[in-house]
């Protein structure tokens, strides 16, 4: 299995240290996040400071890029760290899209899927694989001059992964992404009932290969050297499951738990401005469906238990601002947990 991490993004100037202490504790991958802060900025940074570690946006908001923005800045990532860029990709909810990014909404699933296409053709014809003529409903690319094309790539571009919670998502990254990024508002129940069987579906679809397919994510790690520390993250893992589950978009997630009306009640809290409050609302029986949860020597059983057999990785921090704390040594023993995925399809 392999372990993910952030690394800081408010500063770029803490990028070169933290990106060689993340490689140095033998995590496999570091990561950037699009909050506060643009995604691609701190990998390009992080390029230049490491040698083996994957750099990954974990996620990009997609919509609100062209996909020929996205192709560059993935192909010059690629360019400076040859087979070690993952570019992740999200839609973002229907609110964000028009108000924070002024963007137009439509249907995420099948504008994500063109989007992924889109990216693809693109870098087919900067690989040399003929003209650029794409051709779709939210996305057209037909004309690209020599003096447009960036320098060859000494291997393949990216892998292109998307974030996804609902079913018509995750068949979208089955069918014609190299894998999923799972959001950390994720139960065990929802990996098992919702999550494989509509990437099976996509696989089925483009008749890609499992092991070829990396799983990542699908719930949050609440661990610490004590039980106090775990007791401090338990309650910051509480808030991040009330705040996310006040979303409609999550709510199928809770459904798989019978919790819809928690959904609602956190919904009306948010709407009424009630977010000092939110998180007494989650059980810790609830807390406990979407993390694994133990110091750093329960740990490796916790995410046996939690995420073995569905996730190929799992992420030690999803934000920048509480950075993970494991040691090099229990890095290593949570790599050792096996794992389907054995490589991206080159």
């Amino acid at each position: 299995m392999k372990v993910f991490t952030t690394i800081p993004q408010h500063d770029l100037r803490l990028v070169p240290a933290a990106a060689r202490a993340i490689e140095a504790a033998g995590y496999d991958g570091l990561m950037t996040m699009e909050n506060a802060h643009e995604p691609f900025l701190p990998l390009a940074v992080a390029a230049t400071a490491t040698e083996r570690v994957e750099l990954i946006t974990g996620i990009a908001i997609a919509f609100a890029r062209s996909p020929m923005v996205v192709a560059n800045a993935g192909w010059d990532l690629q360019a400076a760290a040859p087979g070690r860029v993952v570019i992740g990709l999200g839609s973002q909810i229907r609110a964000h899209n028009e108000r924070r990014f002024s963007v137009p909404w439509s249907a995420p699933a099948p504008r994500m899927r063109e989007y992924v296409l889109a990216l693809r053709a693109i870098w087919d014809c900067w690989q040399g694989k003929g003209p650029l003529d794409f051709r779709g409903e939210h996305y057209s690319f037909t004309l690209m001059t020599p003096n447009f094309v960036p320098e060859p790539l000494s291997g393949p571009p990216p892998a292109l992964t998307i974030a996804a919670v609902g079913p018509a998502m995750l068949r979208v990254a089955g069918e014609v992404c190299d894998g999923v990024r799972l959001h950390p508002f994720c139960t065990r129940a929802y990996l098992d009932q919702v999550v494989q069987p509509q990437l099976a579906e996509g696989w089925r679809r483009s008749g890609r290969a499992r092991a070829q397919f990396e799983i990542s994510g699908g719930g949050f790690l609440a661990t610490g050297v004590d039980d106090a520390a775990v007791a401090r993250m338990v309650e910051w893992v509480r808030y991040r499951v009330a705040f996310y589950a006040s979303t409609p978009a999550y709510w199928p997630v809770l459904a798989c738990h019978g919790l819809e009306d928690l959904g609602a009640r956190l919904n009306r809290m948010t709407k009424a401005g009630q977010w000092d409050r939110i998180a007494a609302e989650v059980s810790d029986d609830v807390v406990a469906l979407f993390a694994a949860i133990g110091r750093h020597d329960q740990l490796e059983k916790a995410i046996e238990a939690r995420f073995a057999g569905v996730s190929d990785a799992v992420f030690a921090s999803v934000a920048t601002a509480v950075p993970a704390d494991l040691s090099p040594d229990l890095v290593q023993d949570l790599r050792r947990i096996p794992a389907a995925f054995t490589g991206f399809a080159r």
